[in-house]
């Protein structure tokens, strides 16, 4: 095992710069997700990572090393690909074992460490079984079963659930969190999906235009976002944000959106007259009677989903939506008044988009 540190990377192809000045440190033993969305260059930074991009600027070091100018395979990390990149003509065992054997591995170890790999991802049944006889999440488990058998200082997992189904995507989440506590093996991981991101990591990056705009635990991100990205990518549903204008009114701040206005807790922080966007994520509204200190809504469309019930409301023209764990008899075109967890509201400055 080893900690990962990134420092200054930059990344160009050609005149197009994609990564600018990324910092991160990843502590030994630590699982770190990067997310983002497409485009964002969080692939690009974890095949840096990995040597099959070579960086433009800045170092990243591996353990006590700069890898900057090392190969791939002098690196001592793992990777695993979204699409698997197993052998078809090879058998589990064999796909498994392929760089140890390139190692020129003794027999004994290879057999040693692969049957240690396929007990723990539950493979044993199926080595000798090739890769077409095998599911989507098989296939997957073989692929990390390859990495487990390098004893890397580092995994490097990019993306590997995109190819699969919902309900698999789940299971395979669960095993590679459980994996990671049972090896404690530094892990970088890339992926788009935010509930990945939230459920499995230690700390999260969050990236957006080769930058990173954030870097926390999961609910870190998710009670103080650094600004309006962070904060409407960070939770499912989405927060839901409203423009206005803050005004001093009675000692306090209210805010004013389009001909509506809410009384804010005291302590908000802000200015008269500056332009700010509300926020408010939709699990921290609730039923309540109209007042200075909710918000009143026409409701659009009613989900139910079992568990929750969510509506989609027009709140002082902006679409906001709202979840409720209690069952209430909504009817689209009704009036009702959602008063905001108090402690839950986030006011971001609108032109910068920073939180207050």
């Amino acid at each position: 095992m080893a900690r990962v540190v990134v420092k200054d990377v930059e990344k160009a192809f050609g005149t197009t710069k994609v990564i600018h000045g990324i910092n991160v440190e990843i502590a030994d033993g630590e699982f770190v997700v990067l997310v983002g969305p497409s485009g964002c260059g969080k692939s690009t930074l974890l095949r840096m990572i990995a040597g099959l991009e070579e960086i433009s600027g800045g170092a990243i070091s591996i353990g006590d090393r700069e890898v900057n100018r090392l190969p791939p395979k002098d690196r001592d990390v793992a990777m695993v690909f979204q699409n698997y990149a197993l052998y078809p003509h090879m058998t589990v065992f064999d796909n498994m074992a392929f760089s140890l054997k390139l190692r020129k591995a003794d027999k004994s170890v290879m057999q040693e460490r692969v049957n240690k790999a396929a007990e723990i991802l539950n493979l044993t049944p199926y080595l000798q079984r090739y890769p077409r006889q095998l599911s989507g999440g098989q296939r997957q488990r073989v692929a990390m079963g390859r990495a487990i058998v390098r004893d890397p200082q580092v995994f490097l997992f990019d993306e590997p659930l995109s190819n699969l189904d919902a309900k698999l995507r789940v299971q395979m989440r669960i095993e590679i969190k459980a994996l990671h506590q049972r090896l404690k093996t530094t892990t970088v991981y890339v992926t788009h999906d935010q509930i990945e991101a939230m459920t499995m990591a230690d700390r999260i990056v969050v990236m957006h235009d080769g930058i990173v705009e954030q870097i926390g635990t999961p609910l870190e991100l998710y009670d103080h976002p650094a600004n309006t990205f962070v904060a409407g990518f960070i939770g499912s549903p989405a927060m839901n944000f409203v423009p206005g204008t803050l005004r001093g009114e009675g000692g306090g701040l209210v805010l004013e959106a389009n001909g509506g206005k809410l009384v804010l807790p005291a302590g908000t922080k802000g200015r008269d007259g500056q332009k700010v966007t509300f926020g408010i994520r939709p699990e921290h509204l609730s039923m309540s009677a109209t007042g200075p200190d909710a918000l009143d809504a026409t409701v659009e469309v009613v989900e139910p989903t079992g568990a929750d019930t969510h509506v989609v409301a027009s709140v002082y023209g902006q679409q906001v939506q709202a979840v409720f764990t209690e069952r209430h008899s909504f009817v689209p075109g009704a009036r009702i008044a959602l008063r905001p967890k108090p402690e839950a509201i986030h006011i971001f400055d609108a032109e910068s988009g920073r939180h207050l």
